[in-house]
């Protein structure tokens, strides 16, 4: 299960392509509180439960952090090995404070960052239109620190697919090795961009071999994810979309959404599913239709379709327009993802030996621990 609190809409950053409508909305600590006993209560007997702290900028609404925290701690449904809280922040924000406490209680920091300045500051500015490389690079030499397994999140555009190597080397040059690399689904992707993504990918994967040759491996979501996906022979159930089942997102004004990505302007609010008052609204559940097969003819007959995320509904949705319909570019990424994964996976193999024993349990990030020991 996941579930995400939006517990703010405000922002410091106004980045081109952000899905989050900015609004001067902030989420009380009664909602918060409610939002939290709505998720034990949904979530009860789950085996494991996920719940992110996100905006907006959540850090601007630091202070509720630390008071939401004990309150979802103090749950009789909580167990740390069980229950993982994570904070995504735009990395423009961050303080010794903020640090002690996310370590204090095994709060996962994840900062986005799309590369080196020339790519960050493309699309990741201030409302006044400054750019925002300096002080995330600073925020990520200072997180290190607190946080040696600091996660990082890019997105990518077709202005800046050329670069993802780049970012990667950039990245890795200031001491992360978990890197997370997420598409603009809702980009206005041409037939010339999808027939540059095999190129780069390869690229990606050279790169990604590169670092387990020397001894240092990096987790590569776009080569890691699918090395995984291959070892089990293609997504299993619950790997696949769930959202309006086993994902769901509240916004301050009370709202919940099937997924984060689909937070929308109460004005025009088609992907809302319910209230914290109302609570689920079984009538507005079209979402569910996705995590099952897309109703393109031409994936029924692909021999990548089990390794392929044409469940994820709100991808398609910014593509298509429809929950589970793929478009164009999910297609040519997925298998050109694929492919690299495979190439990557062999030859490593082949010159390493098994090297890849944690991506089975769906646990890819540590295999970088498994390897160096």
């Amino acid at each position: 299960m996941k579930y995400t609190l939006c517990i703010t809409q405000e922002c410091n950053l106004a980045c081109s392509y952000c899905y989050i409508p900015k609004r001067p909305r902030v989420m009380s600590l009664e909602t918060a509180r409610d939002a939290v006993d709505f998720i034990f209560r949904q979530a009860a007997g789950m085996d494991q439960l996920e719940i992110g702290f996100f905006g907006g900028e959540p850090l601007l609404e630091f202070e509720l952090i630390r008071e939401i925290t004990p309150y979802i701690e103090s749950q009789p449904g909580f167990d740390k090995h069980r229950v993982g809280l994570t904070v995504v922040t735009n990395g423009t924000i961050f303080s010794d404070a903020i640090a002690e406490f996310l370590n204090a209680h095994g709060i996962r920091f994840c900062l986005s960052c799309d590369g080196p300045p020339h790519v960050q500051d493309a699309f990741r500015k201030s409302p006044a239109g400054e750019p925002s490389s300096t002080r995330v690079e600073a925020t990520i030499r200072l997180a290190l620190k607190s946080f040696p397994a600091l996660l990082v999140n890019s997105v990518f555009r077709p202005e800046t697919l050329e670069y993802l190597p780049e970012t990667i080397a950039y990245l890795s040059g200031l001491g992360l090795r978990q890197l997370y690399f997420n598409p603009d689904f809702s980009a206005p992707w041409t037939p010339a961009d999808l027939a540059r993504l095999p190129a780069v990918y390869e690229e990606v994967a050279e790169r990604y071999m590169q670092f387990y040759l020397r001894g240092d491996p990096h987790f590569i979501s776009l080569i890691d994810n699918k090395i995984a996906v291959i070892l089990r022979g293609g997504y299993q159930l619950l790997e696949r979309c769930g959202m309006g089942r086993r994902e769901m997102a509240f916004t301050p004004d009370r709202r919940i959404y099937p997924c984060e990505r689909l937070i929308g302007d109460p004005e025009d609010d088609g992907h809302c599913i319910g209230s914290l008052d109302r609570g689920i609204d079984l009538s507005r559940l079209s979402c569910r239709n996705a995590g099952r097969e897309a109703i393109n003819p031409e994936c029924l007959a692909c021999g990548f379709q089990e390794y392929c995320m044409t469940w994820c509904g709100c991808s398609n949705y910014f593509m298509t327009g429809q929950y589970d319909r793929v478009g164009p570019f999910l297609c040519a990424s997925e298998k050109a993802a694929i492919q690299a994964a495979f190439r990557a996976f062999t030859t490593l193999e082949r010159r390493l030996g098994p090297t890849f024993v944690h991506h089975l349990t769906g646990q890819p990030h540590f295999n970088s621990v498994y390897v160096r020991a």
